[in-house]
C-alpha cells in the first residue's frame, strides 16, 4: 500500500519545492503544486511530470494535479522617444541583456510593428516564437531575454500596411503572450505618440517610462511631447538617456560632439526627472548591434555604460513598487 510520503519521495527532486501537499486514498493520489511563477507550456509541463511520477508508484491506480495558479506580478517598463533615429531599440535590447544580467527575469515586446528590429538586435538566429492555441510562446535569446517581435512572425523584408485596429490587436497579442516568468517586460515603442501608444497606455498601464534621446534641441523637444503623453496618463517617468552622447573616434579615441552634450541631462532637471546616463555615439556599439551581440553583454567599456543605467532603472523599481 502506498502512502503521501512514498508518492512525495517518488517525485523528482527538482520539482519537489513546487509541491504544496499530497494525499492518498482508495487509490487516488491527489498532489498541489504551486504554478503561478510558471507560463502555461511551463505548467502543463510540470502536470505532467508529476503525474508520470506518482503513477509509478505501486498502489497508486489514479493521480490528480492541482496546479495553484495565482499570476506573476509583472512589471511593464515603456521605453519610448516621441522621435525616430534616436537609438531606443539598441538601448532596449542592451537595457534587458543588463539587467538580466542582475538576475532580473526580462522579457522584451518590440512593439514597433512597422518597423521591428528587436530580432537584429537579441540574436537573430534563435527562431520563430511557437503558439499554444492563440498565446504566443516567446522566443529566449542566448543572454536570456525573452523576445517577441512581428519580425518573428512576418516573412524578412515584407512590409507591414496595417491600420489602427491590426496594430493594437498585434501589440495585445505579444502583450498577452506567454511569459512565463519574467518579472519585467521593456516594451520597445515606435517613435511618435500614435495607435501603439495609446493602446500601450490604456490597455496595459505600465509601470513607468523610460524616454530616450539625443543631445540637440530637435530631439529633445519631441521627447518632451512623449512625456507629456505619458503624464496626461498619469505614468511615471523612470527617467531620461542620453543616446549619441559624443563621438569616439575609433582611430585615435579623440571625443567630439556632432549633436551637443548635456541637453538631456539639462531637460530631465527642469521637468524634474531623473537622468539615467549618457551613451556614446561609438562605433563598436553599432557593430555589436549588427550582429546580434548586445555590448551589455559583456563587461568592456560600452558593456559598463549600460550596466550603471540598468543599476539606476533596478533601483527604480525597487523602490517604485506600487
Amino acid at each position: 500500500m502506498s502512502s503521501p510520503d512514498i508518492i512525495r519521495q517518488a517525485l523528482p527532486p527538482e520539482l519537489s519545492g513546487m509541491v504544496r501537499s499530497v494525499r492518498f486514498a482508495d487509490g487516488v493520489a491527489t498532489i498541489v503544486a504551486d504554478a503561478g511563477a510558471l507560463g502555461r507550456s511551463a505548467a502543463a509541463q510540470l502536470q505532467k511530470e508529476l503525474e508520470q511520477a506518482a503513477a509509478a508508484v505501486p498502489g497508486v491506480t489514479e493521480v490528480r494535479v492541482a496546479l495553484m495558479s495565482e499570476r506573476v506580478k509583472r512589471r511593464i517598463v515603456a521605453v519610448g522617444s516621441g522621435k525616430g533615429g534616436v537609438g531606443k531599440s539598441t538601448l532596449t535590447a542592451n537595457l534587458a541583456v543588463a539587467l538580466a544580467k542582475m538576475g532580473r527575469k526580462v522579457g522584451v515586446v518590440d512593439a514597433d510593428i512597422y518597423g521591428p528590429s528587436q530580432v537584429m538586435l537579441l540574436d537573430p538566429a534563435r527562431g520563430k516564437p511557437r503558439a499554444e492555441g492563440n498565446t504566443l510562446i516567446p522566443v529566449e535569446s542566448e543572454f536570456g531575454v525573452k523576445l517577441l517581435s512581428m519580425a518573428q512572425l512576418v516573412e524578412g523584408g515584407k512590409a507591414i500596411a496595417w491600420r489602427g485596429p491590426m496594430v493594437g490587436q498585434a501589440l495585445t497579442q505579444m502583450m498577452e503572450a506567454d511569459w512565463g516568468d519574467a518579472e519585467l517586460l521593456l516594451v520597445d515603442l515606435p517613435p511618435g505618440t500614435g495607435d501603439v501608444q495609446l493602446t500601450m497606455l490604456q490597455k496595459f498601464k505600465p509601470d513607468g517610462a523610460l524616454i530616450v534621446t539625443t543631445p540637440q534641441d530637435l530631439a529633445l523637444i519631441d521627447a518632451t511631447r512623449a512625456i507629456d503623453l505619458f503624464s496626461q496618463a498619469k505614468i511615471p517617468v523612470v527617467g531620461m538617456v542620453e543616446n549619441m552622447a559624443g563621438y569616439i573616434c575609433p582611430h585615435c579615441g579623440e571625443a567630439s560632439d556632432p549633436f551637443g552634450l548635456g541637453g538631456a541631462e539639462a531637460a530631465a532637471r527642469a521637468l524634474g526627472h531623473e537622468f539615467l546616463g549618457r551613451v556614446p555615439l561609438h562605433m563598436a556599439i553599432r557593430v555589436a548591434s549588427d550582429t546580434g551581440q548586445p555590448p551589455a553583454a559583456n563587461d568592456g567599456e560600452q558593456g559598463r555604460v549600460f550596466a550603471a543605467i540598468a543599476g539606476r532603472v533596478a533601483q527604480w523599481l525597487d523602490s517604485n513598487k506600487g
